[in-house]
């Protein structure tokens, strides 16, 4: 989807993906990033599962919570992303393997901005639950629709005009000849 007749729609296509993964990047950092007004912060969580086990102890209903809100929160990205890159014959491989990177490093970036934010505190299980939410997004939705826009395109390739049918596209332009100076 890169290149040929369908230009426009890739730029648009591209430029959607884009505009709305900013959007969401800004909204995201506005989440995690703002300052939060507590008279007191629990210690750094460096060791992973460790609160997802805790999230567990307090039950079903706010366990589902915690962890979902953990997955949820990047899990556009893993959509996102390959929309940004625009691309349609990519190796479905490589595709999560650089998203699931991206949003890892996202994801850290986030970590380590926390650090400095008063009232805010680096979770490891927030870094692992946002990087497998970025996976999950990625394998649910993206081969879906990488195949979709597959098939559109080449329903738009079968309407065009057949071999013997061709549109006449104007005479062959010649090049005008010019004399050696003597």
């Amino acid at each position: 989807m890169r290149q040929g007749s369908d230009g426009q729609a890739v730029i648009r296509f591209r430029a959607a993906g884009v505009s709305l993964l900013l959007a969401h990047l800004l909204l995201v950092g506005w989440l995690t990033l703002r300052p939060l007004d507590v008279p007191w912060t629990t210690a750094a969580n460096l060791s992973p599962f460790a609160g997802i086990k805790a999230d567990l102890i307090l039950g079903p209903v706010t366990a589902a919570r915690r962890i979902g809100g953990g997955l949820l929160l990047l899990a556009p990205l893993g959509v996102l992303l390959p929309m940004a890159g625009g691309r349609l014959l990519v190796s479905p491989w490589a595709s999560l393997a650089r998203t699931v990177a991206a949003g890892a490093l996202i994801s850290l970036a986030i970590e380590l901005g926390q650090t400095g934010v008063p009232g805010q505190v680096v979770d490891v299980d927030s870094l692992i639950l946002n990087t497998v939410g970025v996976a999950l997004a990625h394998v649910l939705f993206v081969p879906a629709l990488r195949a979709r826009l597959r098939r559109r395109k080449q329903q738009r390739i079968r309407v065009l005009p057949r071999a013997g049918h061709e549109v006449s596209q104007g005479p062959t332009p010649t090049i005008s000849r010019v004399g050696i100076a003597p």
